[in-house]
């Protein structure tokens, strides 16, 4: 597969009516690790995150706070949604608001192309709305009301009464682009990934499109629709032009073509608006559609989807303020399949922090640069003749950078990270068959001795290299004390897609010293602790 040199990467735009739980920053991470994978690998990558800040759900909110919908905005994105970025360490290069202002241009632009070519149109509306997904649902996702609520339509998602709307709208004519969505979805059977949510629209798309609502009147919070101010539009249909609207549509031809087409991720139960809604959109106004649009699981909590109105919301600070951001960036993209839905535990998470980062890398890392400064005065050994031993680590790096690499063009992190941790525990397994404590007491043993630790020294190089997008502080640490910086700059500027090339440390290169990358954490019953 040959290499896009642009890669444009977007999250999902957060609902700012609440602060944000863990289920949010699991996106975030994800979309983090690929955008810093990419970027180290030299392609021209841009990250965008941002806000969503429209819509009947933003206005209800904030009334309910007692301030106008702008003010509690305003609030939530400096208070936390911003904080979460720093929190966690999102590199993101952009970051957007639907009230921004460069935003409601493009939108309106957009909108009134649609509208002169002939794709919109007046007309009256009556289906049941979830304030929740801020959508008429569909007949698959309503569902008889239980306890409270029986007697009701409920979402299938919120669990919550659905409202009944009749409104005069605009709807964009939808329906007419039903063949040529199922047409790409043969043609590039990639387009949405996993499989299982590319049968799911294909499925939905096959069922037959109805034209969309795009206006709404009975509110006002939201982008007027440009030739009829009585009417602002649709949160959706606004929301995702976000995509475009952020890097120059309308306004920047060149960084627009330089940007576009983007890779959406996106949360399995805001898939259809991506894959469906979106593509059509993108074709009505003659774009190209997106690149990919990769659905991942929920994370769920007690076998429940993560939700604040459940009380299931955790927040990110719960688990960074005791085991730091990398271990939080580490759990997420390691324990859950990137695609599928996956449990979150404190037990899960202590365990592996302790056995994979603290007793895996971490001790790892410490124990080599411990054993250079024992025998070898804090400097990168002297390497002699290879044995099969050492040889199989070299190989190992090697293939484990190709086999990373390709997991990660294919989305599959947890597949990168995996692949990566077969050479943590290759060098943790060659430690204690090499015992180079018992070389060193032998004289004779001298070279050999150096050929061990340069192998040992060398790996940890490519770890550092390898992981960098995944616990960029601790790899940041380990590349300072391999002596790595000082040779060859900063870790975030090397070619990722070349870090098993064997060979770069160069012997005698000055070593420093190297603090607990993963202190030990004294965890109570519920698996929460602090730090030691």
């Amino acid at each position: 597969m040959a290499t896009r040199s642009s890669f444009f990467l977007t999250t999902p735009i957060f609902y700012v009516n609440d602060a944000p739980h863990i289920g949010h920053a699991y996106t975030e991470v994800a979309a983090d690790v690929l955008a810093r994978w990419h970027r180290q690998a030299g392609d021209d990558t841009w990250l965008l995150t941002g806000t969503d800040e429209h819509g009947q759900k933003i206005l209800r909110t904030a009334t309910a706070n007692g301030v106008a919908p702008k003010e509690w905005a305003d609030r939530l994105v400096e208070s936390a949604w911003k904080p979460l970025l720093e929190q966690i360490d999102i590199s993101n290069d952009d970051f957007i608001r639907t009230t921004d202002a460069r935003h409601e241009e493009g939108v309106a632009k957009f909108l009134q192309k649609l509208y002169d070519d002939g794709h919109v149109y007046a007309g009256e509306f009556e289906a049941l709305y979830c304030v929740g997904c801020e959508e008429f649902k569909p007949k698959s996702e309503i569902v008889d009301g239980t306890g409270e609520f029986e007697g009701q339509k409920v979402c299938a998602i919120h669990s919550k009464p659905l409202e009944l709307l009749q409104e005069k709208n605009y709807f964009f004519k939808m329906s007419a682009f039903q063949d040529r969505l199922l047409a790409l979805y043969e043609a590039r059977p990639d387009f949405v990934q996993p499989a299982s949510a590319r049968n799911e629209v294909v499925a939905f798309v096959q069922q037959g499109l109805e034209d969309l609502s795009i206006s709404r009147t009975s509110f006002d919070w939201g982008i007027p629709i440009p030739w009829d101010e009585s009417h602002v539009t649709y949160v959706w249909f606004d929301a995702l032009l976000n995509y475009i609207t952020a890097v120059g549509y309308g306004q920047d031809e060149a960084e627009f073509g330089r940007r576009w087409p983007a890779n959406h991720l996106v949360g399995k139960d805001i898939l259809r608006f991506h894959a469906v809604i979106w593509p059509a959109m993108l074709m009505a106004a003659g774009l190209e559609v997106p690149e990919h649009v990769f659905a991942h699981g929920w994370l769920l909590v007690g076998g429940e989807k993560m939700s604040k109105s459940k009380l299931t919301g955790i927040a990110p600070n719960e688990i960074t303020d005791t085991f730091g951001s990398d271990a939080f960036r580490y759990y997420f993209m390691r324990a859950i399949s990137f695609g599928h839905d996956g449990s979150f535990s404190w037990e899960d998470l202590a365990a592996r922090y302790q056995a994979e980062l603290a007793n895996g890398f971490g001790n790892l890392a410490s124990r080599v640069l411990a054993m250079n400064r024992k025998y070898f005065e804090g400097r990168v050994p002297e390497r002699g003749t290879e044995e099969p031993a050492d040889i199989a680590i070299r190989e190992l790096a090697a293939e484990v950078a190709l086999r990373a690499d390709a997991s990660i063009r294919g989305f599959a992190v947890h597949e990168a990270i995996a692949a990566i941790w077969e050479l943590v525990d290759a060098l943790n397994g060659y430690i204690t068959e090499q015992e180079p404590w018992a070389l060193a007491k032998d004289p004779e043993r001298r070279a050999r001795l150096g050929t061990v630790l340069y192998t040992a020294t060398e790996g940890l190089r490519a770890l550092a290299e390898l992981l960098a997008p995944v616990i960029p502080r601790a790899t940041a640490k380990l590349w300072t004390a391999l002596g790595a910086e000082a040779s060859f700059g900063a870790l975030e500027a090397q070619p990722i897609r070349e870090a098993g090339n064997w060979g770069r440390l160069l012997p005698g290169t000055e070593q420093g010293p190297l603090e607990v990358l993963f202190p030990r954490i004294e965890t109570d019953a519920a698996g929460e602790g602090a730090a030691k």
